[in-house]
């Protein structure tokens, strides 16, 4: 398809968006690092890492979407894929018992440890869950919201699709050695490979479940899209609330898949659109922001700025998920 070159201007300032709203979703919408909170150098500066960490994978999910008619299975499992990458062989977090200098690693790991696997069971959700809709997701879904020029289409080019691949790439090996060089545990041989072989089942899933046709919509009625937000909002902080245990995870496990179906029910009536997409999004992110502010006050010493992060953020996750529900009344259905 050519489009003509206003179009694909915006497509280019959608991508360039994605690539910033990305990591500022995962990484600082939380303020969880005492070395970067409240300092904008820092902030900024971390960006020339975390964009193409987080970023440029979001972009190619989101690119392979496009050109391959992945819809939304397809979207989250290609998520879930970079996520296991990220936490099970990039960073190896996910099978660390220490990480970094972080104090409180081994509190949040030992109540849940499976200790034959390596990791706690509920380092694990949270990390898998994270990426997927943090880093990725919700990102998407927002971005995708201000395209007001109809169905979903691609961005980028090849060149462009190249170039985030190779950047991700040359991320992925800075965190990497940069991990094996700070005295963090590192993954076991049988570790990685399983690692990699989740990251490819759900590759897998993707591109078969992931493209399968969706069933006829339905003439059923949705909610309007604040009242999705207002959902959405809930669950997310629900899911924020609950601690690193076991009674934890399965309450966790319970709110995610609730919450799983009746999106997936909701998603099959023809009245469902981009804003209502944009609206699940919009209360995980608002959610993620406002967690921003209890970190910041748990710090010892607090960061001068921190706070001032915090509502910065937040403001600026407001405005685009607003801007995201505007949008979306432009370009229409999103059932895929």
């Amino acid at each position: 398809m050519t489009l003509p070159p206003p179009a694909r201007a915006r497509g280019r300032l959608l991508a360039l968006l994605l690539l910033v709203v990305s990591p500022v979703c995962a990484e600082y919408l939380q303020a969880y690092d005492p070395a970067s909170t409240g300092d904008a150098a820092a902030l900024l500066g971390g960006l020339l890492v975390l964009a193409p960490l987080y970023g440029a994978p979001a972009l190619l999910i989101r690119e392979t979407a496009v050109r391959a008619r992945l819809h939304w299975t397809g979207i989250l499992a290609l998520a879930g894929a970079f996520g296991v990458l990220q936490a099970g062989v990039i960073d190896q977090s996910l099978f660390a018992t220490s990480y970094l200098g972080y104090d409180d690693w081994d509190e949040q790991l030992r109540p849940t440890l499976v200790a034959p696997l390596g990791f706690g069971a509920a380092s694990a959700l949270n990390f898998l869950v994270g990426h997927v809709v943090w880093s990725f997701a919700a990102p998407i879904a927002l971005v995708e919201g201000l395209d007001v020029l109809g169905p979903r289409r691609p961005w980028l080019r090849a060149p462009g699709l190249v170039a985030a691949a190779v950047l991700y790439a040359a991320a992925a090996l800075l965190i990497w050695s940069d991990v094996r060089g700070s005295g963090s545990d590192q993954a076991s041989v049988p570790q990685l490979v399983g690692a990699l072989a989740v990251a490819a089942a759900l590759v897998v899933v993707a591109v078969t479940f992931g493209r399968r046709t969706l069933p006829a919509p339905t003439g059923s009625r949705v909610p309007r899209p604040a009242a999705v937000l207002g959902m959405a909002f809930v669950a997310a902080a629900g899911y924020s609330l609950v601690p690193p245990t076991w009674l934890g995870v399965a309450v966790g496990v319970a709110i995610l898949t609730l919450t799983a179906v009746v999106v997936t029910r909701w998603s099959r009536s023809q009245d469902w659109d981009r804003r209502r997409v944009a609206a699940v999004a919009g209360g995980a992110v608002v959610v993620r922001a406002l967690v921003g502010f209890a970190s910041v006050s748990e710090m010892t010493p607090r960061p001068p700025g921190g706070f001032a992060q915090n509502a910065v953020l937040l403001a600026l996750a407001v405005a685009l998920v607003l801007a995201a529900l505007r949008g979306g009344r432009v370009s229409g259905p999103a059932r895929g």
